[in-house]
């Protein structure tokens, strides 16, 4: 989910808009196997603190060629401790550590009902009306959640296998609760002025806790390893951010929504493709249903919408 920025410049949905749309579908898609192979070479938090401080390079080179770079204004700081402790750092260690026992197509679908679960913390904080197409899209969604961790199998499936997916489900719930904190801010800076200060705060801790619990990485920086973490820091942590944010001020929240959707698709095709995930029956039905879950929710958000 992208991050809101300082005003709105209109909806200006043309064939710019809709390549980087694309573009945050493909990357974000495609990412899914790319970290699941990253993971063989670095643990998940050396994983974390790699991906961040690239990021971190790259926003803050940006931001001070655009003359974005400045202090954050004191109203934005509890969005930047938000993102910078939560959406960031703590996101990205439950979902290398799940990454690890989950298939990454599996784990993008899990990770992305992101969408579902705003909708009943946005009813608890931010009092928004649950109407019956919401009630209706969370049931259908939480089903789909259900299938895929196959209840029936529990008792046969190991512990760590049912610990991976809990973890995943709980990136999904930490990502929409910090979402509905970024939805309530009054933002009076933009992503890109923020971005800086958010990538800092999380790297620092991070880092800090790689260096105390696992000393150096300890890997050989071989160009595969390097082109693996470059897609990471620079392509979905770095452009996928920017380019979610552009789309958002020129094209309805519905739409980009529902585009989004498209995310685990690609992240589930691109795993089977890379890394031979096998695409089971209860994958594609749990796929199916989180998706017509959000849909639903899409739609509501679209029936409430002024």
């Amino acid at each position: 989910m992208a991050l809101p920025g300082a005003g709105d410049t209109g909806h200006r949905a043309g064939a710019t808009t809709y390549a980087l749309m694309a573009v945050i579908v493909v990357v974000l898609g495609s990412n899914w196997p790319v970290q699941t192979t990253g993971l063989r070479f670095l643990s998940p938090l050396w994983m974390a603190s790699v991906r961040l401080l690239i990021a971190l390079v790259a926003m803050t080179v940006i931001a001070a060629v655009t003359g974005s770079l400045h202090l954050p204004r004191r109203r934005d700081l509890p969005v930047v401790w938000t993102v910078g402790l939560f959406r960031l750092p703590i996101v990205f260690m439950l979902v290398f550590t799940g990454l690890e026992i989950v298939p990454p197509g599996r784990s993008s679908v899990l990770v992305w009902t992101a969408s579902l679960w705003t909708v009943p913390l946005a009813a608890i904080f931010l009092g928004e009306r649950m109407t019956r197409l919401r009630w209706l899209g969370l049931f259908v969604g939480i089903s789909g959640i259900v299938l895929l961790f196959e209840p029936w199998r529990i008792s046969s499936m190991a512990g760590r296998i049912v610990t991976g997916h809990a973890l995943l489900l709980l990136a999904a719930v930490v990502n929409a609760a910090s979402a509905v904190h970024i939805r309530r801010h009054g933002w009076t800076s933009t992503t890109l002025e923020l971005m800086p200060w958010q990538l800092l705060v999380a790297s620092i801790p991070i880092t800090i806790l790689a260096l105390t619990l696992e000393g150096g990485p300890g890997v050989t920086w071989t160009p595969s390893l390097t082109a693996i973490m470059g897609y990471q820091g620079l392509l979905a942590t770095s452009l996928a951010v920017w380019a979610q944010q552009t789309v958002l001020q020129r094209m309805p929240a519905v739409s980009t929504n529902l585009t989004l959707m498209a995310v685990p698709v690609v992240g589930l095709i691109t795993s089977a493709i890379f890394v031979d995930e096998v695409l089971t029956f209860t994958t594609l039905a749990g796929l199916v249903l989180i998706l017509t879950g959000v849909g639903a929710n899409v739609r509501a958000d679209a029936a409430l919408a002024p």
